[in-house]
């Protein structure tokens, strides 16, 4: 079968690196796509970030008249903008929630008002839409909160603060300086929780669900989990932070409790399900839940999957998950994201990338393209976004893992780059290795 995935990053490299591998895929394409999707198939000139009519009609015409049978939505906005209600055809199957469910992750007040009603476990928290009520509630909080953005705010709309001086800083930030546009429109502030960060993905076709392997993510930009939250600076999977009984629990409370919220809603969820997971003293709480991928979270779990990612896929978007094979290589995956200077600010573009081919060289070691472009002019592959690289490494166990990705990032360079070498350190010491 011939294969669309929407999108234009790393999320969606690696989904189509993944796809490529399958003996059912025909032809490839992506829209738009980058500079690393160009080597797998054919990158076609749609932007997909504002999904109107118009794209919806490009879309649709391209995939009636290129036979694809198979469509895979990767980023949060096009979700959240219905284009998977809207792509819906007999001939073909669609990887994606509906614009209904998809709120789950485009409106984080519906989210939690969801979890407290289903009783999933959350942070306490208070949903404002006007400045002056929430400005009076984090003035008067006696202990450290959360202050989100409700929208979607490409994984940069949540401040943690450590004081009421932040809180206020932070409330005004998006709701007044509207920091994030119409995602602050309204807010959540919520108690702040303490312990390990822990991501949790599921594939689930309307009745069934299956549980991917537990990966962590690093959002804040600095070594040692310093610095402003991020997109995502790196992740890991396996994790050690959890056993067989904790994801028994996670799914039964966690998972299986929020389908099922949205099934008494009427809202039937088919996709995957992404819930990120505070490890407290109190037992594991929910922090968010993201109706797609987690990236950099898929970076780490694809190179480790076994099975044809086409038939997990149309097998979920068909109701048919109890019938595909899924396994796991037993070794780890650390996936190590590469950033333009001044990112999460602001940075340059167009900035040549050098020693791409000698990374890929190296042994265990996979290069997803993120935010990169081909210069028109010069054929080079330059700098495209924020964050430009996820470089990802097999390894016998994590510290093998990090060390062979962190010795690959070395060999890339371009101007301003960085990265956290620290990635997968919360549960080796703290320490890079």
């Amino acid at each position: 079968m011939n294969i669309l995935v929407i999108g234009s990053g790393g999320r969606e490299h690696v989904l189509g690196w993944k796809l490529k591998q399958s003996p059912q895929c025909e032809k490839l394409y992506f829209a738009p796509g980058n500079a690393g999707t160009a080597g797998l198939g054919e990158n076609l000139p749609i932007n997909t970030d504002t999904i109107t009519t118009k794209v919806v009609d490009e879309i649709d015409y391209f995939c009636r008249h290129n036979s694809v049978g198979l469509i895979v939505i990767g980023p949060e906005d096009p979700l959240s903008q219905g284009l998977a209600d809207r792509l819906q055809h007999a001939s073909r199957a669609v990887f994606g929630p509906t614009k209904e469910a998809a709120q789950l992750e485009a409106d984080k007040a519906f989210s939690k008002q969801l979890m407290r009603a289903a009783n999933v476990p959350t942070a306490e928290a208070r949903i404002f839409t006007d400045l002056g009520p929430a400005l009076t509630f984090v003035e008067n909080h006696e202990t450290p909160v959360v202050v989100k953005a409700a929208g979607l705010a490409k994984g940069k709309g949540v401040i943690v603060c450590d004081d009421a001086e932040q809180a206020i800083d932070a409330v005004k930030l998006i709701m007044k300086d509207k920091a994030f546009g119409e995602a602050g429109a309204s807010i959540v502030v919520e108690e702040r929780l303490t312990g390990q960060e822990l991501s949790v993905l599921a594939l689930v076709d309307g009745q069934n669900i299956f549980v991917l392997d537990p990966s962590q993510d690093h959002k804040q930009v600095g070594e040692g989990d310093t610095g402003p939250n991020t997109g995502g600076m790196g992740a890991y999977c396996p994790t050690p932070l959890v056993d067989d009984d904790l994801m028994a629990e996670i799914e039964r409370e966690v998972l299986v409790g929020i389908v099922d919220a949205l099934r008494r809603e009427g809202i039937k969820y088919q996709g995957v399900l992404y819930a990120g997971l505070m490890l407290t003293p109190g037992g594991p709480k929910t922090l968010e839940f993201n109706c797609r991928f987690g990236d950099p979270e898929v970076q780490a779990l694809m190179p480790r999957l076994k099975g044809d990612l086409v038939d997990i896929m149309v097998g979920t978007a068909n109701g048919k998950l109890d019938e595909v094979n899924i396994g796991w290589d037993e070794r780890c995956c650390c996936c190590v994201v590469m950033c333009s200077g001044g990112y999460p600010g602001s940075y340059r573009k167009g900035l040549p990338i050098s020693g791409l081919e000698e990374a890929a060289k190296m042994d265990d070691v996979i290069v997803f393209h993120a935010g990169t472009a081909i210069d028109k002019k010069t054929g080079e592959v330059v700098t495209n976004g924020g964050r430009v690289l996820n470089v990802c490494a097999l390894g016998d166990d994590l510290a093998d893992a990090q060390r062979k990705a962190n010795a690959a990032c070395d060999v890339i360079q371009f101007e301003g780059a960085f990265y956290r070498s620290d990635i997968g350190g919360r549960v080796m010491g703290g320490n890079k290795v």
